[in-house]
């Protein structure tokens, strides 16, 4: 059996002749993200009349030391960085409307995101997660603010014991080996790492104090077998915060009496409700109550994956003779056993970013029963706003289907990706596309992604060779007259808007090749008068302009990440086995995905006459563009 340290916490309480009735009404409400640019940015937290807790102090810690971006930033870029940073606009779930961010204290942004459970390789669709929390921080810091990202992981639970048992392997063991991976995916994706990766193991002790201070507030109670469960009929307004319940449903799980845990999962059936992914087998009193400990149960649990915290707990007894009262130090033992699911984040949330935090994200499956719970758990722990802003990212697809090993069609980055180039790809066609969309895999889509990536690096070298022959380029051109550098300022100021405008990275793109483009241009014009037999003079390169658009390349790859080296990727066994038969090689023409890129940027702000000519172009050049509801287009061969 593993014990865990004992820690002192404080929990306010009375004597029994001043406790509060459980009649009492009085009412905390909070604003969030209050902006004068929109009243819908702001929410109004209902706190349980039973909260007793005073945690009222909204904090952001804030990173000791700030993450650099991985490509060095130009003057100009620096210069922002002292300013005040830009503003940025995101679609947040809690409001259900595209809102500015508003921080705790700006320029600190504290972020949460959701981490993998480390009891196997995490795949392609998990990977959108986190690419999308990486654009994300990284627009964060481009636009000036400094980020303070936590990111769990879960290395204990259900799927982990099973597999644990199942190869005979200890618990620490098999999460060891899975963390490992994981890291070692992130640092192939060229993704900016987190400040701190705690973990569920590590933090029994904060879950066990959370849990205490849920029983304080009236919202946690322990079952006869011991598992303690969180009240969620006690819970005003649970269920209603990133998605809407019926109440009335709601209500019709909830019990007064314990009629067994069989009982209930009858009585969620009949009411056509899902049960919370991390149902146990225990005696609770209503239905949609969840777990946030599981009491040992011999005939499943192990031994590396069992916990008894001791906490000690200042309990401070009012009198009639003292008004500071009298702190008792008490001991309590939650019991033995293990967290569930869903507490881990709240605890770790509020450890390393305080009780309100500015940003957590997540996949769009999480918003319920997880994000739901882990809001329903922080503010009735803390009596106060657990989060201002919620960003999900949509699911990825293999066909029609969501990717997914309950559904057996997933795929390892390793799996999928199984060289460097493909890896490189595969962070260009997520951090290309729009976050809350679907995004549909097929080799198709990684055959343009590998297409985008060749255009942009040939014309970076093509860039640096004329660079090295020409060491004096400032002398070259003006940047008054260069036509270059009008493009370049034009659509650098267009990456900007797009990326502040809810990380609209398909608009980002579309600006990044407009660059391109100028460039390839130049280049074509020169070596089409040099091949004129008439031409009295060497024809030279707007120097100047090239310049620009190497700089420009690089500011805006703070932001997509895509120029690095990728680490030796090791293959696995029957790589990349998706077929598509309309795609020859997988490789589209640079042309034809550069219209592809310019109809997607014309359809997002409504020019559909451009749209429609563009597409006509396509269909010249001998290639259909199918579009997808929510999704990016499909582009084959006709």
């Amino acid at each position: 059996m593993r014990f865990t340290t004992a820690s002192r916490i404080i929990l306010l309480t009375a004597a029994s002749s001043l406790c509060f009735h459980s009649s009492l009404t009085a009412v905390d409400a909070f604003h969030l993200a209050p902006s004068s640019s929109s009243s819908l940015s702001s929410r109004t937290t209902t706190i349980s009349p039973s909260c007793r807790t005073t945690h009222f102090t909204s904090s952001s810690k804030a990173c000791s030391s700030s993450t650099s971006l991985q490509s060095s930033a130009t003057a100009t870029t620096q210069q922002q960085q002292q300013d005040e940073p830009k503003q940025l606009q995101l679609y947040n779930s809690l409001t259900r409307t595209k809102t500015p961010i508003t921080p705790i204290a700006s320029p600190q942004i504290s972020m949460y995101t959701c981490g993998p459970t480390v009891y196997d390789s995490a795949h392609v669709g998990n990977f959108r997660a986190f690419l999308t929390y990486d654009i994300l921080k990284r627009t964060l810091l481009y636009l000036g603010y400094n980020v303070d990202h936590i990111c769990n992981l879960t290395d204990v639970d259900d799927k982990i014991i099973n597999k644990c048992n199942a190869e005979s392997i200890s618990l620490q063991e098999l999460t060891d080996k899975y963390t490992n991976a994981f890291f070692d995916d992130l640092e192939a994706l060229n993704i900016i790492k987190a400040r701190a990766y705690p973990r569920a193991t590590e933090h029994i002790d904060e879950m066990a104090k959370l849990i205490l201070d849920l029983e304080q507030n009236g919202l946690a109670y322990q079952s006869d077998e011991g598992s303690w469960y969180f009240s969620v009929s006690k819970k005003e307004g649970y269920g209603t915060n990133l998605v809407q319940l019926d109440p009335d449903q709601l209500k019709k799980g909830a019990s007064s009496t314990t009629g067994g845990g069989g009982a209930q999962r009858a009585a969620a059936a009949g009411s056509g409700m899902a049960l919370d992914a991390d149902e146990y087998d225990a005696e609770k009193e209503g239905v949609r109550d969840f777990c946030l400990w599981k009491a040992y149960k011999p005939e499943f649990d192990r031994e590396d994956a069992i916990w008894d915290p001791v906490v000690e707990v200042v309990v401070k007894i009012a009198n009639t003779n003292d008004d500071d009262g009298e702190e008792v130090v008490q001991t309590r033992h939650i019991g033995k056993g293990r967290p569930g699911w869903h507490l881990e984040c709240s605890a770790m949330a509020r450890k390393y970013l305080g009780p309100t935090i500015d940003l957590h994200a997540g996949g769009i499956d999480l918003k319920f029963p997880h994000h739901e719970n882990e809001i329903a758990q922080s503010e009735g722990a803390n009596c106060a706003p657990f989060c201002n802003c919620w960003v999900h990212n949509g699911f990825v697809n293999i066909g029609d289907e969501k990717m997914s090993k309950s559904k057996g069609n997933f795929l390892t980055l390793r799996k999928a990706c199984p060289t460097s180039e493909d890896v490189r790809a595969y962070r260009y066609l997520v951090v290309s596309s729009q976050y809350r969309n679907p995004l549909s895999f097929t080799e198709a889509a990684l055959g343009a992604a590998k297409g985008a990536l060749k255009r942009l690096d040939r014309i970076q070298v093509m860039i640096d060779d004329v660079l090295k022959n020409n060491e004096d380029s400032s002398s070259s051109s003006d940047t008054t007259t260069s036509a270059i550098v009008a493009t370049v300022e034009k659509e650098l100021a267009n990456f900007e808007v797009a990326i502040a405008d809810d990380l609209s990275m398909p608009r980002a793109s579309a600006c990044l090749f407009s660059i391109v483009k100028a460039a390839e241009k130049e280049f074509k014009r020169v070596a089409k008068l040099k091949k004129e037999e008439d031409s009295e003079e060497t024809p030279s390169l707007d120097m100047v302009g090239l310049v620009r658009v190497q700089e420009a390349l690089k500011q805006m790859d703070q932001v997509f990440g895509i120029y690095y080296e990728v680490p030796q990727v090791k293959g696995e066994e029957g790589a990349a086995g998706i077929d598509d038969d309309n795609v020859n090689g997988g490789a589209i023409p640079e042309d034809v995905m550069d219209l592809v890129v310019q109809r997607t940027a014309a359809k997002d702000a409504k020019d559909w006459e451009l749209a429609d000519s563009l597409r006509a172009k396509i269909t010249e050049l001998g290639f259909a563009v199918k579009d997808v509801k929510g999704g990016d287009p499909i582009v084959s061969k006709v």
